[in-house]
């Protein structure tokens, strides 16, 4: 390895990352949904702190539609021949993110979606016929539907907050074990379930950050990014998405830092922090099309835990940009496997530009278990050093 590389490598700074991966998941930030004021102050704090690499610096806005948002905390409780069993929210239930607004619990009769009629009760679907189920429902005057969805490996059902069409009747998602459990009553006796779901769609302004960060004369179009946004807080539950993605933030960040600092061969190098993308990757579908042709992108969605390999997928003309985030892997020791990356690259790439996205992620993404103290130190790094190594590469070759 080259002395300038290998020195420029030793300059990442993991207390930095921590203290930066710390901040967005802080409390005033409000977990980051799009639109909310917790989402703009981490854009502005953001855009501070790449001021302090160059003043090319801007915030560009766009506008958002169909966030679903959560206004109250839900309610669901049944009531069987044994008593009434309360459930407690995204841990035995969660919203379905086609479920009509519900805004108060209602009670109603639990029946199975075989049943001849369906008016005023709540209806137990089949979890492959659910959208059948609904669409009888709403035709016959149901309470609502609840269907079976299962939780991660730590008992969270997560959160999201961009889905299918909205149907005209309440949807409720069960934990697939209770989803069982309920049929299991229902056989045996009359159930009664009592439900809320208060969801509304919202329309809400975004932001991206962007900045430009030159350096030398020409050189390569060299594009890093990683979106800042989160799913948001519940009313009553802190969601900090200290993962998904301040963790890739703050490798990018801190990537920008040391190139700024150590590299002298010239590249174009820029940076976004993209909004919306856990609403449908809105941010870079805005601004995707604005790039330069020949722009490389390469976008980070998590630097949390890395386990066996860093997950990565290329779109676009991205062969030559593949070849040197493999050679930059071997130099830096970070093993890079094929694996999906359903993020903000993809919108790049559709666009027609080399996009390559890289994940390094954890369990509990989208929950209240996605704090700080689970973001690894030696991810955080191998993160930062991966794109250090990867924009000295192109900045290099193209000399």
């Amino acid at each position: 390895m080259e002395p300038e590389l290998s020195d420029a490598l030793q300059r990442v700074d993991v207390q930095r990352m921590r203290a930066t991966v710390a901040e967005l998941a802080a409390d005033r930030y409000q977990g980051r949904r799009v639109g909310t004021a917790g989402g703009q102050a981490a854009g502005i704090w953001l855009a501070d702190r790449l001021r302090e690499l160059g003043p090319d610096v801007r915030l560009e806005p766009f506008d958002v539609k169909d966030v679903r948002e959560l206004y109250r905390t839900p309610e669901l409780r049944w009531t069987d021949g044994q008593g009434t069993h309360h459930c407690e929210h995204r841990r035995d239930f969660v919203e379905h993110l086609a479920s009509a607004d519900l805004p108060e619990p209602r009670a109603a009769r639990l029946t199975r979606s075989t049943a001849t009629d369906l008016h005023g009760r709540w209806v137990l679907a089949p979890a492959d016929e659910w959208v059948q189920t609904a669409q009888r429902a709403e035709l016959e005057g149901a309470v609502g539907v609840v269907m079976a969805r299962g939780a991660d490996g730590d008992g969270w059902m997560p959160k999201m907050i961009a889905g299918p069409p909205r149907r005209s009747v309440p949807v409720i998602a069960v934990r697939t074990d209770l989803h069982q459990q309920l049929g299991d009553a229902v056989e045996s006796g009359e159930v009664t379930v009592t439900g809320s779901m208060p969801l509304r769609a919202v329309s809400a302004r975004a932001a991206n950050v962007h900045a430009r960060l030159p350096i030398g004369e020409g050189g390569a179009r060299v594009l890093l990014t990683a979106h800042y946004d989160g799913v948001g807080d519940d009313p009553e539950c802190r969601l900090p998405a200290a993962a998904d993605n301040a963790s890739g933030v703050a490798a990018v960040l801190e990537a920008a830092f040391v190139v700024k600092e150590c590299l002298t061969a010239p590249v174009d190098l820029a940076v976004s922090f993209l909004d919306a993308e856990e609403a449908g990757a809105w941010g870079s579908a805005h601004h995707a099309t604005s790039l330069p042709i020949g722009t490389q992108v390469i976008n980070l969605d998590g630097a949390a835990q890395l386990y066996q390999a860093a997950a990565v997928e290329a779109g676009g003309p991205a062969h030559a940009l593949l070849a040197v985030l493999d050679q930059a892997g071997r130099r830096t020791g970070v093993p890079l496997r094929a694996g999906a990356m359903a993020s903000d690259n993809r919108r790049y790439a559709a666009a027609g530009h080399a996009a390559i996205g890289v994940g390094m992620g954890m369990p509990g993404y989208q929950t209240p278990a996605e704090t700080p103290d689970r973001v690894e130190s030696d991810t955080l790094a191998a993160a930062a050093r991966l794109l250090v190594a990867s924009v000295w590469l192109v900045a290099h070759e193209t000399r």
